[in-house]
Protein backbone atom coordinates (compact mmCIF):
# COMPACT_ATOMS: atom_id res chain seq x y z
CA UNK A 1 0.00 0.00 0.00
CA UNK A 2 1.40 3.63 -0.87
CA UNK A 3 1.76 5.78 1.86
CA UNK A 4 -1.10 8.81 1.63
CA UNK A 5 0.79 12.50 2.12
CA UNK A 6 0.09 15.40 3.78
CA UNK A 7 -2.46 13.76 6.37
CA UNK A 8 -0.78 13.59 9.75
CA UNK A 9 0.69 16.65 9.99
CA UNK A 10 3.84 16.72 12.24
CA UNK A 11 4.58 20.38 14.41
CA UNK A 12 7.40 22.50 14.18
CA UNK A 13 9.76 23.87 16.41
CA UNK A 14 8.21 26.59 18.88
CA UNK A 15 10.90 28.60 18.70
CA UNK A 16 11.31 32.62 17.37
CA UNK A 17 8.19 34.26 16.32
CA UNK A 18 6.02 33.67 13.90
CA UNK A 19 2.81 31.88 12.83
CA UNK A 20 3.63 29.76 15.91
CA UNK A 21 2.66 31.60 18.62
CA UNK A 22 -0.06 33.36 16.83
CA UNK A 23 -2.82 31.66 19.02
CA UNK A 24 -5.18 33.93 16.99
CA UNK A 25 -4.92 31.92 13.49
CA UNK A 26 -6.59 29.14 15.48
CA UNK A 27 -9.85 30.59 14.39
CA UNK A 28 -8.97 30.56 10.23
CA UNK A 29 -10.52 27.41 9.03
CA UNK A 30 -7.34 27.90 6.17
CA UNK A 31 -4.96 26.70 9.11
CA UNK A 32 -6.79 23.94 9.60
CA UNK A 33 -6.96 22.92 5.68
CA UNK A 34 -3.40 23.98 4.93
CA UNK A 35 -0.96 24.76 8.08
CA UNK A 36 0.46 23.55 10.91
CA UNK A 37 -2.41 24.09 13.68
CA UNK A 38 -0.65 21.18 16.34
CA UNK A 39 2.53 23.88 16.30
CA UNK A 40 0.56 26.64 17.56
CA UNK A 41 -1.31 23.86 19.77
CA UNK A 42 1.95 22.95 21.34
CA UNK A 43 3.27 26.42 21.45
CA UNK A 44 0.03 27.41 23.59
CA UNK A 45 0.56 24.39 25.97
CA UNK A 46 3.86 25.75 26.96
CA UNK A 47 3.84 29.67 26.81
CA UNK A 48 -0.45 30.36 27.21
CA UNK A 49 -2.52 26.84 27.95
CA UNK A 50 -5.37 29.47 28.84
CA UNK A 51 -5.53 32.29 26.43
CA UNK A 52 -7.78 34.94 25.80
CA UNK A 53 -9.23 35.80 22.40
CA UNK A 54 -11.30 38.44 22.34
CA UNK A 55 -14.54 39.10 20.31
CA UNK A 56 -14.04 39.58 16.52
CA UNK A 57 -16.41 38.09 14.49
CA UNK A 58 -16.54 35.39 16.84
CA UNK A 59 -17.12 36.21 20.72
CA UNK A 60 -14.88 36.45 22.97
CA UNK A 61 -13.50 33.34 24.72
CA UNK A 62 -10.94 31.56 26.48
CA UNK A 63 -9.08 28.50 25.23
CA UNK A 64 -7.57 25.55 26.90
CA UNK A 65 -5.06 23.56 25.06
CA UNK A 66 -3.74 20.91 28.78
CA UNK A 67 -4.91 17.70 28.66
CA UNK A 68 -5.79 18.44 32.52
CA UNK A 69 -7.70 21.31 31.91
CA UNK A 70 -9.48 20.06 28.38
CA UNK A 71 -10.99 16.75 31.18
CA UNK A 72 -11.55 19.19 34.15
CA UNK A 73 -13.90 21.16 32.32
CA UNK A 74 -15.63 18.45 30.25
CA UNK A 75 -15.88 16.66 34.16
CA UNK A 76 -17.81 19.79 35.53
CA UNK A 77 -20.80 20.96 34.03
CA UNK A 78 -22.16 22.69 36.84
CA UNK A 79 -19.33 25.50 36.41
CA UNK A 80 -19.99 24.60 32.38
CA UNK A 81 -22.96 24.74 30.89
CA UNK A 82 -23.37 23.46 26.95
CA UNK A 83 -27.36 24.62 26.94
CA UNK A 84 -25.73 27.68 25.61
CA UNK A 85 -23.93 26.31 22.44
CA UNK A 86 -20.75 23.74 22.41
CA UNK A 87 -19.17 25.73 18.96
CA UNK A 88 -17.69 28.82 18.53
CA UNK A 89 -20.42 30.56 15.96
CA UNK A 90 -20.10 34.25 14.48
CA UNK A 91 -22.09 36.87 16.82
CA UNK A 92 -24.11 37.59 13.31
CA UNK A 93 -25.67 34.18 13.84
CA UNK A 94 -27.05 34.43 17.53
CA UNK A 95 -27.57 31.54 19.42
CA UNK A 96 -27.61 27.62 18.64
CA UNK A 97 -30.87 27.00 17.64
CA UNK A 98 -31.07 23.76 19.54
CA UNK A 99 -29.70 25.41 22.21
CA UNK A 100 -31.46 24.02 25.44
CA UNK A 101 -33.49 21.26 23.25
CA UNK A 102 -30.90 18.47 21.90
CA UNK A 103 -28.79 16.16 23.66
CA UNK A 104 -25.33 17.75 23.33
CA UNK A 105 -27.14 21.13 23.85
CA UNK A 106 -28.54 20.88 27.38
CA UNK A 107 -26.87 20.63 30.98
CA UNK A 108 -28.43 18.09 33.65
CA UNK A 109 -30.64 17.39 34.83
CA UNK A 110 -32.46 17.71 31.61
CA UNK A 111 -29.46 15.87 29.72
CA UNK A 112 -29.35 13.22 31.73
CA UNK A 113 -33.17 12.70 30.83
CA UNK A 114 -32.94 13.15 27.36
CA UNK A 115 -30.07 10.85 26.93
CA UNK A 116 -32.09 7.88 28.83
CA UNK A 117 -34.29 8.20 26.04
CA UNK A 118 -31.79 7.39 23.46
CA UNK A 119 -28.80 5.64 25.40
CA UNK A 120 -30.17 1.93 25.07
CA UNK A 121 -29.83 2.06 20.92
CA UNK A 122 -26.23 2.86 21.82
CA UNK A 123 -25.36 0.66 24.87
CA UNK A 124 -23.31 -2.85 24.60
CA UNK A 125 -26.07 -4.98 24.06
CA UNK A 126 -27.59 -3.08 21.08
CA UNK A 127 -24.32 -2.34 19.04
CA UNK A 128 -23.83 -6.28 19.38
CA UNK A 129 -27.05 -7.02 17.94
CA UNK A 130 -26.14 -4.53 14.99
CA UNK A 131 -22.84 -5.86 14.31
CA UNK A 132 -24.37 -8.45 11.95
CA UNK A 133 -25.88 -5.57 9.51
CA UNK A 134 -22.93 -2.99 10.33
CA UNK A 135 -20.47 -6.14 8.84
CA UNK A 136 -22.56 -6.28 5.55
CA UNK A 137 -22.81 -2.40 5.07
CA UNK A 138 -18.58 -2.74 5.51
CA UNK A 139 -18.66 -5.49 2.97
CA UNK A 140 -21.05 -4.35 0.55
CA UNK A 141 -19.23 -0.81 0.93
CA UNK A 142 -15.86 -2.21 -0.22
CA UNK A 143 -17.11 -4.69 -2.60
CA UNK A 144 -18.60 -1.76 -4.12
CA UNK A 145 -15.21 0.23 -4.35
CA UNK A 146 -13.39 -3.36 -5.90
CA UNK A 147 -16.14 -3.70 -8.66
CA UNK A 148 -15.49 0.18 -10.06
CA UNK A 149 -11.39 0.37 -9.30
CA UNK A 150 -11.83 3.10 -7.17
CA UNK A 151 -13.31 5.06 -4.13
CA UNK A 152 -13.05 8.39 -2.30
CA UNK A 153 -12.39 6.99 1.65
CA UNK A 154 -14.61 9.76 3.06
CA UNK A 155 -17.72 9.94 0.58
CA UNK A 156 -17.81 5.92 -0.77
CA UNK A 157 -16.53 4.16 2.56
CA UNK A 158 -16.58 6.23 5.86
CA UNK A 159 -19.82 8.44 5.50
CA UNK A 160 -21.68 5.50 3.93
CA UNK A 161 -21.17 3.31 6.71
CA UNK A 162 -21.47 5.86 9.46
CA UNK A 163 -24.40 6.59 7.77
CA UNK A 164 -26.55 3.54 6.74
CA UNK A 165 -25.67 2.49 10.89
CA UNK A 166 -27.28 5.69 11.99
CA UNK A 167 -30.49 5.32 9.45
CA UNK A 168 -31.01 1.96 10.67
CA UNK A 169 -30.90 3.01 14.63
CA UNK A 170 -33.13 6.25 14.02
CA UNK A 171 -35.74 4.19 12.27
CA UNK A 172 -35.19 4.51 8.54
CA UNK A 173 -36.59 2.25 6.07
CA UNK A 174 -33.96 0.47 4.26
CA UNK A 175 -35.98 1.35 1.12
CA UNK A 176 -35.01 5.25 2.53
CA UNK A 177 -31.67 5.15 3.20
CA UNK A 178 -29.83 5.84 0.17
CA UNK A 179 -31.70 9.04 -0.07
CA UNK A 180 -30.92 10.03 3.59
CA UNK A 181 -27.65 9.29 2.46
CA UNK A 182 -27.70 12.07 -0.29
CA UNK A 183 -29.67 14.80 1.42
CA UNK A 184 -27.37 14.27 4.38
CA UNK A 185 -24.30 14.05 2.71
CA UNK A 186 -24.87 17.76 0.53
CA UNK A 187 -26.52 19.18 4.29
CA UNK A 188 -23.88 17.95 6.70
CA UNK A 189 -20.99 16.91 5.03
CA UNK A 190 -20.27 19.06 1.39
CA UNK A 191 -22.29 22.29 0.54
CA UNK A 192 -24.88 22.85 2.71
CA UNK A 193 -27.82 22.98 0.29
CA UNK A 194 -30.29 24.89 1.75
CA UNK A 195 -32.52 22.58 -0.69
CA UNK A 196 -31.50 19.40 0.30
CA UNK A 197 -31.83 20.62 3.87
CA UNK A 198 -35.72 21.27 3.52
CA UNK A 199 -35.72 17.32 1.97
CA UNK A 200 -33.82 16.17 5.28
CA UNK A 201 -36.15 17.90 7.88
CA UNK A 202 -39.71 17.31 5.65
CA UNK A 203 -38.44 13.57 5.24
CA UNK A 204 -38.38 13.70 9.20
CA UNK A 205 -41.09 15.47 9.65
CA UNK A 206 -43.27 12.77 8.04
CA UNK A 207 -41.27 10.00 9.27
CA UNK A 208 -41.92 11.59 12.83
CA UNK A 209 -45.56 11.73 12.54
CA UNK A 210 -45.79 8.11 11.10
CA UNK A 211 -43.60 6.95 14.80
CA UNK A 212 -46.32 9.01 16.63
CA UNK A 213 -48.86 7.06 15.37
CA UNK A 214 -47.99 4.01 15.12
CA UNK A 215 -44.50 3.46 17.04
CA UNK A 216 -42.44 0.97 15.86
CA UNK A 217 -38.98 -0.60 18.06
CA UNK A 218 -36.10 2.09 17.00
CA UNK A 219 -35.15 5.34 18.42
CA UNK A 220 -38.08 7.87 16.82
CA UNK A 221 -40.47 6.05 18.36
CA UNK A 222 -38.86 6.33 21.65
CA UNK A 223 -38.15 10.27 21.01
CA UNK A 224 -41.57 10.61 19.95
CA UNK A 225 -43.34 8.98 23.01
CA UNK A 226 -40.61 9.50 25.89
CA UNK A 227 -40.81 12.34 28.17
CA UNK A 228 -38.76 14.41 30.16
CA UNK A 229 -39.68 16.08 33.39
CA UNK A 230 -42.78 14.47 32.82
CA UNK A 231 -43.91 16.16 29.50
CA UNK A 232 -43.78 15.16 25.65
CA UNK A 233 -40.94 16.38 23.66
CA UNK A 234 -42.08 18.96 21.14
CA UNK A 235 -41.95 18.09 17.70
CA UNK A 236 -39.29 20.64 16.94
CA UNK A 237 -36.89 18.65 19.95
CA UNK A 238 -37.76 15.46 18.19
CA UNK A 239 -36.56 16.80 15.36
CA UNK A 240 -33.35 18.89 16.27
CA UNK A 241 -32.19 15.59 18.30
CA UNK A 242 -32.71 13.54 14.72
CA UNK A 243 -30.91 16.18 12.94
CA UNK A 244 -28.12 16.41 15.33
CA UNK A 245 -27.53 12.62 15.56
CA UNK A 246 -27.31 12.31 11.81
CA UNK A 247 -25.05 15.42 12.01
CA UNK A 248 -22.81 13.46 14.59
CA UNK A 249 -22.09 11.07 11.68
CA UNK A 250 -19.91 13.85 10.60
CA UNK A 251 -17.61 12.91 13.31
CA UNK A 252 -17.72 9.46 13.10
CA UNK A 253 -16.97 9.60 8.92
CA UNK A 254 -14.04 11.28 9.84
CA UNK A 255 -12.32 8.73 12.29
CA UNK A 256 -13.08 5.92 9.78
CA UNK A 257 -11.86 7.21 6.52
CA UNK A 258 -8.85 9.36 8.99
CA UNK A 259 -8.12 6.36 10.19
CA UNK A 260 -8.13 4.17 7.24
CA UNK A 261 -5.55 6.95 5.89
CA UNK A 262 -3.26 6.88 9.03
CA UNK A 263 -2.68 3.00 8.27
CA UNK A 264 -1.72 4.12 4.69
CA UNK A 265 0.58 6.50 5.75
CA UNK A 266 2.38 3.98 8.25
CA UNK A 267 3.18 1.01 6.66
CA UNK A 268 4.70 -0.34 9.62
CA UNK A 269 1.80 0.70 11.87
CA UNK A 270 -0.29 -1.54 9.94
CA UNK A 271 2.05 -4.14 8.96
CA UNK A 272 2.24 -4.82 12.84
CA UNK A 273 -1.72 -4.96 13.06
CA UNK A 274 -1.12 -7.73 9.63
CA UNK A 275 1.02 -9.67 12.43
CA UNK A 276 -1.01 -9.39 15.35
CA UNK A 277 -4.92 -8.77 15.61
CA UNK A 278 -4.91 -8.89 19.21
CA UNK A 279 -3.51 -5.03 18.54
CA UNK A 280 -7.17 -4.09 17.32
CA UNK A 281 -8.84 -2.70 19.85
CA UNK A 282 -5.32 -0.62 20.95
CA UNK A 283 -5.22 0.42 17.34
CA UNK A 284 -8.86 1.86 16.97
CA UNK A 285 -8.42 4.00 20.87
CA UNK A 286 -5.10 5.47 19.03
CA UNK A 287 -7.11 5.79 15.65
CA UNK A 288 -9.31 7.74 17.48
CA UNK A 289 -6.58 10.05 19.55
CA UNK A 290 -4.85 10.18 16.25
CA UNK A 291 -7.28 11.39 14.52
CA UNK A 292 -9.07 14.06 16.74
CA UNK A 293 -12.15 14.22 14.66
CA UNK A 294 -14.14 17.15 16.72
CA UNK A 295 -11.46 20.27 16.86
CA UNK A 296 -13.15 21.90 19.44
CA UNK A 297 -16.09 22.10 21.97
CA UNK A 298 -16.94 24.69 23.60
CA UNK A 299 -18.48 25.85 26.96
CA UNK A 300 -19.72 29.03 28.71
CA UNK A 301 -19.19 29.65 32.85
CA UNK A 302 -21.71 29.49 35.11
CA UNK A 303 -19.58 31.02 38.38
CA UNK A 304 -16.04 32.57 38.65
CA UNK A 305 -13.47 29.84 38.26
CA UNK A 306 -9.51 29.94 38.47
CA UNK A 307 -8.28 27.75 34.80
CA UNK A 308 -4.26 27.91 35.03
CA UNK A 309 -4.17 30.89 37.16
CA UNK A 310 -6.48 32.50 34.81
CA UNK A 311 -9.80 34.22 36.10
CA UNK A 312 -12.97 33.23 34.20
CA UNK A 313 -15.81 34.60 34.93
CA UNK A 314 -19.29 33.90 34.72
CA UNK A 315 -20.73 34.18 31.48
CA UNK A 316 -17.14 33.69 29.86
CA UNK A 317 -16.79 31.15 26.88
CA UNK A 318 -14.52 28.33 27.29
CA UNK A 319 -12.98 26.12 24.32
CA UNK A 320 -11.38 23.04 24.49
CA UNK A 321 -8.91 22.24 21.45
CA UNK A 322 -9.59 18.59 21.41
CA UNK A 323 -6.37 17.90 19.24
CA UNK A 324 -3.83 19.90 21.28
CA UNK A 325 -4.90 17.78 24.80
CA UNK A 326 -4.52 14.56 23.16
CA UNK A 327 -0.94 15.54 22.00
CA UNK A 328 0.10 16.67 25.49
CA UNK A 329 3.43 15.65 26.61
CA UNK A 330 2.72 15.37 30.13
CA UNK A 331 0.24 12.65 29.53
CA UNK A 332 1.42 10.75 26.35
CA UNK A 333 4.62 9.92 25.76
CA UNK A 334 5.48 10.30 22.09
CA UNK A 335 2.77 11.74 21.09
CA UNK A 336 3.15 12.77 18.17
CA UNK A 337 4.03 9.26 16.70
CA UNK A 338 1.17 6.80 15.53
CA UNK A 339 1.40 3.96 17.57
CA UNK A 340 -1.34 1.00 17.01
CA UNK A 341 -0.15 -0.45 20.31
CA UNK A 342 -0.10 2.46 22.46
CA UNK A 343 -1.19 1.46 26.11
CA UNK A 344 -2.33 3.51 28.11
CA UNK A 345 -4.35 5.47 25.82
CA UNK A 346 -6.34 8.18 27.88
CA UNK A 347 -7.80 10.26 24.82
CA UNK A 348 -10.14 12.93 24.92
CA UNK A 349 -11.65 12.12 21.25
CA UNK A 350 -14.74 11.03 22.74
CA UNK A 351 -15.40 13.51 25.40
CA UNK A 352 -15.67 12.93 28.88
CA UNK A 353 -18.25 13.29 31.82
CA UNK A 354 -21.64 13.82 31.38
CA UNK A 355 -21.71 14.56 27.69
CA UNK A 356 -18.92 11.54 26.66
CA UNK A 357 -19.74 10.63 23.22
CA UNK A 358 -22.93 8.26 23.63
CA UNK A 359 -21.68 6.80 20.46
CA UNK A 360 -18.46 5.69 21.85
CA UNK A 361 -19.40 1.79 21.65
CA UNK A 362 -20.70 2.57 17.99
CA UNK A 363 -17.52 4.07 17.03
CA UNK A 364 -15.37 1.72 18.38
CA UNK A 365 -16.70 -1.37 16.89
CA UNK A 366 -17.27 0.73 13.54
CA UNK A 367 -13.42 0.69 13.43
CA UNK A 368 -12.86 -2.41 14.52
CA UNK A 369 -15.22 -3.87 11.96
CA UNK A 370 -13.72 -2.36 8.97
CA UNK A 371 -9.95 -2.77 9.78
CA UNK A 372 -11.30 -6.71 10.12
CA UNK A 373 -12.47 -6.76 6.93
CA UNK A 374 -9.64 -4.84 5.04
CA UNK A 375 -6.77 -7.37 6.67
CA UNK A 376 -9.08 -10.34 6.00
CA UNK A 377 -10.10 -9.39 2.69
CA UNK A 378 -6.50 -8.61 1.45
CA UNK A 379 -7.95 -5.62 -0.34
CA UNK A 380 -5.43 -3.07 -2.28
CA UNK A 381 -5.82 0.42 -1.76
CA UNK A 382 -3.62 3.16 -2.86
CA UNK A 383 -3.31 6.91 -3.82
CA UNK A 384 -4.43 8.03 -6.97
CA UNK A 385 -5.13 11.38 -6.15
CA UNK A 386 -4.18 14.24 -3.53
CA UNK A 387 -5.96 14.04 0.07
CA UNK A 388 -8.14 17.35 0.69
CA UNK A 389 -8.44 18.49 4.27
CA UNK A 390 -11.62 20.40 5.84
CA UNK A 391 -11.33 23.85 5.82
CA UNK A 392 -13.07 23.76 9.41
CA UNK A 393 -12.39 25.36 13.40
CA UNK A 394 -14.95 22.60 13.82
CA UNK A 395 -13.98 19.12 12.58
CA UNK A 396 -10.86 17.54 11.60
CA UNK A 397 -9.68 15.24 8.98
CA UNK A 398 -10.07 14.41 5.20
CA UNK A 399 -12.62 16.36 2.92
CA UNK A 400 -11.80 14.12 0.01
CA UNK A 401 -9.13 11.28 -0.34
CA UNK A 402 -9.42 9.24 -3.90
CA UNK A 403 -7.97 5.98 -3.64
CA UNK A 404 -7.20 2.98 -6.37
CA UNK A 405 -9.03 -0.08 -5.37
CA UNK A 406 -7.65 -3.53 -6.56
CA UNK A 407 -9.04 -7.09 -5.16
CA UNK A 408 -6.99 -9.17 -3.50
CA UNK A 409 -4.31 -11.61 -5.75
Amino acid sequence: MTVLTEHAVQPRPATGPGPVDRPGLLTDPALHATGDPHAIWRWMREHSPVHRHEAGELPAFWSLTRYEDIRAVYRDPATFSSAQGVLLRPLALGEDPGAGQTLALTDPPRHKQLRGLMADWFNTRAVRELEGFMRDAVRDTLALAVERGSCDAVDDVAARISMYTIARIIGVPREDQESLFTWANECFLAHRSLAAHHGFMGYFIDLMDQRTAEPTDDLLSSLAHGTVDGEPLTEEEILLNCENLVGATENGRLALAAGLLALLEHPAELARLRADRALLPAAGEEILRWTSSATHSMRTATRSVEIGGRRIEAGDKVVVWVPSGNRDETVFTDPYRFDVGRTPNRHLALAAGEHFCIGSTLARVQLRLLLTELLDSGVELEQSGPMVRLSSIHVAGPESAPLRVRAPH
